[in-house]
């Protein structure tokens, strides 16, 4: 199963996070933020990026899951110290197995994989503790695995499959983000081949359809608490590029000058949003992770020991980053970008469970269809547990 480098069906591609400390993780916290959102012109894509300057205090740290330290992806963070991620490359025999660290006074990993699943990857997570992704019932040699998209809360997983007869064989659904007002975002495969966002509300059981206006295939990867959501999309002319959607219907499209794609993988309360950009193609391609702000355009954020390798997932509200950087050895490492070093804590051992048949994809409700998801407040958490 893979997922975030290209969000390709679930051959399951892994993401791990071996997060931890070397202090206590400012949870919440007021230390200086990487940057700040304002308002500015509509478009953004005259500007080039330019490098990041890490402020005073803030550095890079290398986590990855003990159960693999030779494939690692962080995810999502929210605010309380929570990132979710997943080990194992998708390759057969590597399957991706999820979890979520948590970075407090007393960090540890908890093993999330969806019973009787064989892959599983932990993409998003909330403040109250609701985490989304999806998980596979195969691993096959050519990763092209079936995809059933998922939540779970409190140890308790549920299946989410957007309702509709065009779906890709095998199908793949997958919800990428979860704000906390339970609402999710993500996309699922057509017959054709196409990807169409959508988001769904773990509290009431709706879908929405998300659009974005000259679009063929669209993902939605992320969505914050004013209920604006970050994705990206191919165009008629096959270029990706990445938006931001605001609640209320105002797109803004990004796309990095000279860049082969632009993809937004994540957005905080402060519209501050994260993803990567490759230049060249092919062999020659390069990704680079960003962070792009109204005020202050693209920044570049590349890993010192994954430079031209760097991918950023995720965003919380302090501006601590998670992603994930391959380095000279091949080996791809779970990234943390926060004020403070960190070291990743022991991870416990994962356990079993027998196979399951893969779930049956049929309709069970017909979605609306709007340019915006409206966020429905829930309170602490889905209500129907």
């Amino acid at each position: 199963m893979s997922r975030r480098t290209l969000v390709a069906a679930i051959g399951v591609a892994a993401v791990a996070v071996g997060g931890a400390l070397g202090g206590v993780f400012a949870v919440g916290g007021h230390h200086s933020r990487i940057s700040l959102s304002a308002n500015s012109h509509r478009e953004h894509h005259a500007q080039n990026p330019r490098d990041m300057d890490m402020p005073q205090g803030w550095s890079f740290s290398k986590l990855n899951d003990d159960n693999d330290r030779t494939f690692n992806q962080l995810l999502g963070i929210n605010n309380r110290g929570g990132i979710a991620g997943y080990f194992g490359s998708g390759a057969a025999g590597h399957p991706n197995k999820g979890y979520v660290l948590n970075l407090g006074l007393f960090p540890s990993y908890t093993n999330e994989n969806f019973p009787g699943g064989i892959q599983t990857q932990v993409i998003g997570i909330n403040d109250t503790g609701v985490s989304v992704g999806f998980w596979s019932t195969q691993n096959t040699a050519s990763m092209s695995d079936n995809n059933f998209g998922f939540y779970a809360w409190h140890g308790q997983f549920h299946n989410v499959n957007f309702p509709t007869g065009n779906h890709a064989d095998p199908p793949v659904n997958q919800l990428l983000g979860v704000n906390d007002s339970d609402i999710a975002v993500g996309f699922y495969t057509g017959a054709k081949g196409n990807d169409h966002a959508y988001a769904y509300s773990i509290g009431q059981g709706w879908f929405h359809r998300i659009h974005v206006r000259g679009a063929v295939s669209t993902t939605a990867s992320g969505i914050n608490n004013r209920g604006d959501v970050a994705g990206f999309y191919t165009g008629r002319g096959g270029v990706v590029r990445g938006f931001l959607l605001g609640a209320f219907g105002r797109l803004t499209r990004l796309s990095v000058p000279g860049a082969s794609s632009t993809m937004a993988f994540g957005v905080n309360d402060s519209r501050e949003v994260v993803g990567t950009y490759m230049v060249g193609s092919g062999s020659n391609a390069k990704s680079f992770g960003f962070v792009w702000s109204r005020q202050l355009g693209f920044r570049t954020i590349n890993d010192p020991h994954g430079s031209g390798a760097t991918t950023l997932n995720g965003i919380n509200d302090e501006g601590d980053l998670v992603g994930f950087y391959v380095n000279a050895k091949g080996n791809t490492n779970g990234l943390l970008v926060a004020h403070g070093h960190f070291r990743a804590p022991f991870a416990p051992p994962l356990t079993t469970t027998a196979p399951t048949a893969a779930p049956t994809v049929t309709p069970t409700a017909t979605p609306t269809s709007t340019t915006t998801p409206a966020p429905v407040p829930t309170g602490t958490g889905p209500t129907h547990f």
